[in-house]
């Protein structure tokens, strides 16, 4: 019942609110959970959705998404994690990243098998081209970027660059096969606006991480709605598999 995926969706966006409060006045233990309660929602929103979607032919596609936002939970508890226990920051940190590339690393699995038509020179371009473009973005990004941007990635500068590019080339990538779907594939188009949105949230936290005097009140609110805007509509994308 479509009615249950849209009532999960909107309480996972109240604990998103509640989170947010809870943030803005300062880290705690307490928030971290309210966090955690916050992401499982977009888990279940996925479930909830891929069991009402009931797909034949996309099924595999559903269970990579499903599986990504499994390791995006583990990586909101362990960025979380990092300002409860910041003598710990290295190791919360490094697991995030990795968590989250997981994640990018599973979605553009699942579109490369589901998706990309391997039968035509087009649509192997539309497939290999975003790919190439986003890992070189990223690259691009710690190598000559750093500096103009004001951030300083220290030790995280060879994972930054890596998470990067797989996170550009997975937008661009469902983006490209949203085009050769002529937008007729909402899965695809929901897909697309989340990691537009999830990319969003990225560079907002590059300058809280890496940056200085950005992890304002308004950082901080910007960073996670964008966030958990990005995944539940990932999450809700799974409602249209066919």
């Amino acid at each position: 019942m479509k009615w249950a995926v849209f009532t999960f969706l909107g309480i996972g966006l109240l604990f998103l609110a509640w989170f947010c409060y809870e943030r803005v006045k300062g880290v705690s233990v307490k928030a971290t959970i309210i966090k955690a309660l916050t992401s499982a929602y977009f888990m279940i929103v996925a479930v909830s959705a891929f069991i009402e979607a009931r797909p034949e032919k996309m099924a595999q596609f559903g269970l990579f998404v499903i599986i990504g936002l499994l390791f995006g939970l583990f990586g909101d508890i362990w960025l979380d994690l990092k300002y409860v226990y910041p003598d710990d920051n290295d190791i919360y940190t490094f697991a995030g990243f990795f968590t989250f590339l997981f994640q990018h690393v599973l979605v553009i699995a699942g579109l490369m098998m589901n998706y990309a038509d391997w039968k035509s020179g087009k649509g192997i371009a539309f497939a290999i081209v975003p790919v190439v473009l986003g890992l070189a973005a990223g690259a691009l990004n710690v190598l000559f970027l750093e500096k103009p941007m004001k951030l300083n990635y220290g030790k995280f500068k060879a994972i930054s660059g890596g998470y990067g590019g797989i996170l550009i080339a997975n937008t661009l990538l469902s983006g490209s096969l949203a085009i050769y779907y002529g937008w007729q594939n909402m899965t695809l188009n929901l897909l697309f606006i989340g990691l537009i949105f999830f990319l969003i949230s990225d560079l907002i936290l590059s300058g809280t991480y890496f940056g200085e005097g950005k992890n304002r009140p308004v950082d901080v609110v910007t960073n996670h709605v964008t966030y958990y805007v990005g995944q539940f509509l990932i999450a809700l994308s799974l409602l249209y598999l066919a």
